[in-house]
């Protein structure tokens, strides 16, 4: 099948796209309004920007519901600092409860049964019960499109303190993916577990080498 975004039927390209960019991480986002009222969300377009300074994106879309956007986004705009939490299989029902939209004043913490711990650098929480929360403050915003449905912003944040649970990593600073046990997205209402994985070592670099 040929698809050409531009004329394709409407819902088509987040099908295709979700459903072949997979698995993607979950960036569980806690922050804060400047009333200091807690939100929680999870968001499905998240990755590593980069390691010096370590700063880690995520993508708040502009929804195709109402044409709004999630208290998250707002949060950060105000208050610029958040924390990124880890999504893991024992957490996924309660990071599903999260997703619920809720009016700003209401606190996904409490409707997911979850415990807002006090983070180190930042105001916002983090999720005491994930064992991997990175607290964040804002680099840049991004946007891409022109805010219809669809649209999104890029939002880059800067990790200034990690909380790593001990029993997932080592010495050496290696985190045991088979111990931290996080979940990804697919496309629908789909999920993956991380339990199943293999490894293969890098070829050696060809760099600078003579014909």
């Amino acid at each position: 099948m040929q698809i050409d975004p531009k004329t394709a039927p409407a819902g088509a390209i987040s099908k295709v796209i979700n459903g072949c960019v997979v698995p993607r991480p979950i960036a569980w986002v806690s922050s804060m309004d400047a009333a200091g009222v807690h939100n929680l969300a999870p968001f499905s377009f998240f990755n590593v920007a980069a390691h010096n300074p370590p700063t880690l994106l995520f993508c708040a879309e502009v929804r195709g519901t109402d044409g709004g956007v999630k208290d998250t986004y707002n949060n950060i705009l105000a208050t610029k600092e958040y924390v990124i939490n880890i999504v893991t299989e024992d957490l996924a029902e309660a990071m599903n409860l999260s997703s619920t939209e809720l009016p700003p004043d209401g606190d996904e913490f409490v409707l997911a049964g979850l415990t807002p711990a006090p983070s180190v650098r930042v105001r916002a929480p983090r999720i005491a019960e994930s064992p991997a929360s990175f607290e964040c403050v804002l680099s840049q915003v991004v946007p891409i499109g022109d805010g219809t449905p669809g649209s999104s912003w890029i939002i880059l944040g800067e990790v200034v303190h990690m909380h790593i649970a001990d029993e997932i990593i080592n010495e050496k600073f290696y985190i045991d993916a088979q111990k931290l046990r996080a979940i990804g997205r697919l496309s629908g209402f789909g999920y993956a577990r991380t339990a199943d994985t293999f490894e293969m070592k890098r070829p050696p670099s060809q760099l600078g080498s003579k014909p």
